[in-house]
């Protein structure tokens, strides 16, 4: 049964007058019984009511109220219980369906054009119908909808100094947990999910990314003071890099969201430590050697094995999804493509690859593409929708192109 019919069927409810017949409707003795219907005294119009169909496994966070409908008035409207996101689909259907209000059976009432019911129909008892439903919101579970918190949280990232005054003025391109719970559709699980993939952290009650620049000159603050305090890299002091790191200037909260955006929390008897992870470092030290454009694969190497860290080693698997290489004669090149740029959608995701090249192989497309979530839909099942696969010979690579 339909939540909503439940919920009005309810005793105690503002329908329970003692005027229907719902329990009658519920307990008619399968096929072939039946039942006198009629129009209920308060029949009237019924734009004011719509139907939402929900599963069982929805009934606990509708009941108890912890469902939200988002979405601005421009986008269609999503339901979003604490884990998870439906998109809201009215269904319309050709059969009515009648609300009928619970109470003992009575006899018929008037029509809805205040005409009696004829006499052999109004001497049976009969269930009244209060309202008539032109059917109802089907609930399909989605995907959150996180291209827009993206592109919300880099209105105004955080740049290290920064002073953001007291006027309202001042906090423009700044929103707080609340704001992007009413901004992004999505649940409230699924949305912080969102800001942890971003590196977002809250700063004065609102949720930013960083700036590189700034990452950066933390990041290289970190390193530069593990060489100085003989500080181990897969051990460093949690204390003594936040004391340190104050010390030059840099506030606790930055240097502890790089620790964690760069390295994992260890605990040990002396207390807190970060052990730095070699692929994420690295791949910092990447994006700066190719923030200048196109580079010939030697030269780029050259220049991002001498800028780690001593100790660390530089491959180019911790790469994937993050360049494209390009075969020019005898040459390789290399440049950024990173799929933290890419759109969430997959209809969107495919558009942009196929822009930037037109055949894909497989190697080469997999990491672009195996990030997309989608309920009800596999990765296979994506591709086949988006792409169109070819293989010239039983021994060559498949090659993908725009479908």
């Amino acid at each position: 049964m339909d939540a909503a019919m439940e919920d009005a069927a309810a005793p105690g409810s503002e329908w329970d007058r003692g005027s229907g017949g719902a329990e009658a409707v519920l307990g008619l003795a399968g096929a072939g019984a039946s039942l006198s219907v009629c129009y209920h005294e308060a029949f009237g119009p019924h734009a004011d009511l719509i139907l939402l169909e929900a599963g069982d496994d929805l009934l606990p966070d509708l009941l108890q109220g912890r469902v939200t409908v988002r979405g601005r008035p421009e986008e269609e409207a999503v339901l979003c219980t604490p884990s998870a996101t439906y998109a809201m689909k009215f269904v319309g259907t050709s059969n009515s369906m009648f609300l009928i209000p619970p109470g003992e059976a009575v006899a018929a009432s008037l029509r809805p054009d205040h005409t009696n019911e004829d006499a052999t129909v109004a001497s049976a008892a009969a269930a009244s119908i209060i309202k008539v439903a032109p059917g109802s919101i089907e609930l399909v579970r989605t995907a959150p909808r996180l291209d827009k918190l993206r592109s919300l949280l880099r209105e105004r990232p955080y740049v290290l100094d920064e002073d953001l005054g007291d006027g309202s003025e001042d906090k423009q391109g700044l929103y707080t947990w609340q704001d992007l719970c009413v901004l992004v559709q999505s649940s409230d699980s699924e949305l912080l999910e969102g800001l942890n993939s971003l590196s977002a952290v809250e700063i004065d009650g609102f949720w930013r990314t960083v700036d590189v620049g700034s990452v950066n000159t933390v990041l290289d603050m970190i390193l530069h003071n593990s060489v100085l305090h003989d500080w181990l890299l897969n051990a460093l002091p949690e204390n003594a890099v936040l004391s340190v790191m104050e010390a030059d200037g840099f506030t606790h909260k930055i240097v502890a969201h790089c620790l964690s955006r760069f390295g994992t929390k260890v605990e040990q008897e002396a207390g807190s430590c970060w052990k730095l992870d070699e692929r994420l470092v690295c791949l910092q030290f990447a994006r700066r050697a190719l923030a200048a454009g196109k580079m010939k694969l030697n030269n780029f190497m050259d220049k991002w094995e001498r800028s780690i860290p001593s100790g660390m080693r530089a491959d180019l698997q911790m790469l994937e999804g993050e360049v494209l290489y390009e075969r020019l004669g005898a040459e390789t090149w290399v440049h950024a493509f990173s799929v933290a740029d890419l759109p969430l959608t997959p209809a969107e995701r495919f558009a942009a690859l196929f822009r930037e090249r037109p055949r894909w192989e497989w190697k080469d497309l997999q990491p672009f593409i195996r990030d997309l979530r989608v309920p009800g839909a596999s990765s296979e099942g994506l591709l086949i929708k988006y792409a169109r696969r070819t293989q010239p010979s039983a021994d060559s690579d498949p090659i993908f192109t725009a479908r």
